[in-house]
């Protein structure tokens, strides 16, 4: 591995970092503004997966996805649903539930699934350093479970499963797309709009198997915040596959560095959502030791 490829890698991967760590604000005010969980993943996917079809329209034209099997469909497809659908509907029970900052540092715990799912799936090495790291990823998401920090409103222990949920599909879900970009000649653009369709179809199927058009009736402005959240997203993960497509793009690599957007999340709920979220010194010292573990889990 190059030191250019590496540090190409290492941009691409704090891009979603960055947004991602923004994503949350727009998140809880939706929330606080009437949404709910199943609404906000739906109009998020419908954002980022439009955009992604509109430029794959106006730069490849009829022969976008002249390179597309079954089996890559199906593997993207599987990454859909599993990451787009179901893991944003539990990022955002968590960040009702807990709050932004907490939820989002809670889902840094991603890497200790991503790195066992790519040693045994992938077979990429996980070498004594990033054990390390792993081990101090747990112990900054102690930390925050003992911050008390988070939503105002208060929470309890059972809550911070839906964030520990959305970690641990977020993590099979980038696994899987890995594993996908690999495996196929198609573009970063091609595959990311394929695996955001997927997820739309299931939550679109889901809203009307199960609550029908009443789960839609929300106050517009949540859609606005949540429309912003899709914005960002389509950013962020357009950045995530292009580093998952890069030969040196090894998932132990991207995903802890994706992992430090709790840090910036920190930051921007401590300016912007003081009058629904409390950022504790426990909340601060867990975010620092999330984001030492994601630096030993890079080196």
């Amino acid at each position: 591995m190059t030191t250019s490829a590496t540090l190409e890698v290492l941009a691409l991967a704090l891009v979603p970092a960055i947004l991602w760590g923004f994503t949350p604000i727009f998140d809880k005010r939706g929330m606080a503004a009437g949404g709910d969980s199943v609404q906000a993943s739906l109009v998020v996917a419908l954002v980022d997966s439009g955009i992604y079809w509109l430029v794959i329209a106006a730069l490849y034209g009829r022969s976008a996805f002249s390179e597309l099997t079954l089996e890559i469909l199906a593997v993207f497809a599987f990454a859909g649903v599993v990451g787009t659908a179901v893991g944003r509907i539990a990022i955002f029970v968590g960040v009702d539930r807990v709050g932004a900052s907490l939820n989002s540092a809670i889902l840094s715990t991603r890497p200790l699934f991503a790195s066992l799912l790519a040693l045994t799936w992938l077979g990429e090495p996980l070498g004594p350093v990033t054990g390390v790291g792993i081990v101090v990823l747990v112990a900054g998401l102690a930390l925050l479970t003992a911050s008390r920090g988070g939503d105002l409103s208060g929470w309890t222990p059972r809550d911070l499963l839906w964030p520990i949920a959305a970690a641990a599909t977020f993590a099979v879900a980038n696994v899987a797309r890995r594993y996908g970009m690999l495996e196929t000649p198609l573009s970063a653009l091609e595959a990311v709009a394929l695996n955001e369709t997927a997820g739309l179809v299931a939550l679109v199927a889901y809203v009307f198997a199960v609550s029908g058009r009443d789960a839609l009736e929300r106050p517009r402005e949540s859609y606005r915040y949540f429309a912003g959240s899709g914005l960002l997203t389509a950013v962020a993960m357009l950045s995530l596959m292009t580093a998952l497509g890069l030969e040196s793009g090894r998932i132990a690599l991207v995903d802890p560095l994706v992992a430090t957007a709790p840090f910036f999340t920190l930051v921007f709920a401590a300016v912007l959502l003081r009058d629904v979220e409390r950022v504790t010194k426990g909340v601060v010292a867990g975010a620092v030791l999330i984001i030492v573990g994601a630096a030993l889990i890079t080196l």
